[in-house]
């Protein structure tokens, strides 16, 4: 058995003198079969051994078996690089395993959750995560570097208790640039003092949803950019804020008169789904009764389309009657939570101009944060925040 495992090629300048075999694992024994070792250091080979050690690594497995190779490693006294261990082509120095089984479990890491990957191989979780964030890093560094002219940035939820991650991406090449943890002007600010001050100064426009701290910092740090904001975002906050609201309100309102109460109150998601999204014939009847029975949800139901077209102005003047009517009939309709919502919303008003001029969105960055979602839910959370935002910046390098 030695004889046929010795004209293998997985081990290069050794040979195999011994094995132990048992159910679940294959001892193998390696010596030298090189009369010159070679020098890790100039790559010279040399015939000064200084001393010999004994090294235990681990390879792939064999027949199901875990491989476990004791290799005899030799120090050489090189007369350029002083005492070194000789060169080892097929494992790195000081490297528990060789490079054929760190291949094999970066590949599957590519594939699996890293504890499945670690099951697969017989190999401790961190030893694992290890080797994939090393992986991780060498495909990152691989990438051009960023030159970025308009930016998305979103934020996903990283642990249970409110506790977030910010995602910035290039929004031309779709490349992942940045992820950190946070959402607040500190949390972001690493990532324009990493792009330094040409290539802010580069930036032309940013996509985001109302926060105030992503605005803020991105006006401070990128003097040429304009701040667009997501339409998506705004009319969820409308339909949190105003049609959820008065929704409750008139529930209350009708709280003597059961049946038409009952109506109101299971109408939740008829009133939040777009018009286009509703499902059959018998929605869009159910919406039309409701509407026609109900004044206040009709104004905001009808305020919420005329938002939505305020972002699709062809010019700066149509923007701006859209924009002067909508505030005006907000004001006029004398439903509070409508009203309190223009005003919460009317310093805002640069930033949904400007999706005039740049007709950006955070819906690229949103399909992102679902991948991100799913990769998270396969590997049932990461403990090491670090290594799960390398993850995602390896799997979405932009376009090429």
């Amino acid at each position: 058995m030695c004889h046929d495992i010795c004209r293998l090629p997985f081990w290069e300048g050794f040979q195999v003198t011994d094995h132990q075999l048992d159910e679940h694992h294959l001892h193998l024994t390696l010596v030298p079969s090189t009369a010159k070792p070679v020098c890790s250091g100039c790559l010279q080979p040399t015939t000064r051994v200084h001393d010999t050690q004994w090294r235990s690594l681990r390879d792939l497995p064999i027949l199901g078996r875990q491989v476990w190779l004791r290799t005899k490693v030799r120090r050489v006294d090189c007369t350029s690089c002083g005492r070194r261990r000789e060169l080892i082509r097929w494992a790195d120095q000081y490297a528990r395993l060789t490079r054929r089984l760190t291949d094999a479990v970066a590949k599957a890491c590519h594939k699996m959750p890293v504890q499945h990957v670690a099951e697969l191989f017989g190999l401790h979780w961190e030893t694992v995560r290890q080797q994939d964030k090393r992986r991780l890093q060498a495909v990152i560094g691989t990438l051009p570097p960023a030159l970025p002219q308009r930016l998305v940035m979103d934020e996903f939820a990283l642990h249970k208790g409110h506790r977030y991650a910010t995602v910035i991406m290039d929004a031309d090449s779709r490349r992942v640039l940045w992820v950190c943890e946070g959402r607040s002007r500190v949390a972001i600010r690493s990532f324009f003092d990493w792009l330094g001050p040409e290539r802010c100064r580069a930036i032309e426009a940013v996509a985001m949803d109302m926060n105030t701290a992503f605005d803020l910092e991105v006006r401070k740090q990128c003097p040429n950019a304009r701040v667009v904001y997501d339409l998506f975002h705004v009319i969820a906050k409308f339909g949190r804020e105003v049609i959820d609201r008065v929704r409750v309100d008139e529930a209350n309102r009708l709280r003597h008169d059961r049946p038409a109460r009952r109506i109101i109150k299971q109408a939740r998601w008829l009133l939040l789904r777009n018009s286009e999204n509703l499902k059959g014939q018998e929605q869009r009847v159910s919406l039309q009764e409701l509407l026609a029975a109900n004044q206040a949800l009709m104004t905001v139901y009808v305020m919420k389309s005329s938002l939505k077209a305020i972002w699709s102005a062809s010019s700066a003047w149509a923007w701006r009657r859209a924009w002067s009517d909508w505030m005006r009939q907000a004001k006029e309709s004398g439903i509070e939570p409508l009203m309190r919502f223009a005003k919460r919303l009317a310093p805002y008003w640069r930033g949904v101009l400007s999706r005039v001029r740049w007709p950006m969105h955070t819906g690229q960055l949103e399909g992102i944060n679902n991948r991100i979602k799913v990769m998270k839910r396969m590997a049932y959370g990461y403990r090491d925040s670090d290594y799960f935002f390398l993850k995602i910046k390896a799997t979405f390098p932009g376009n090429p």
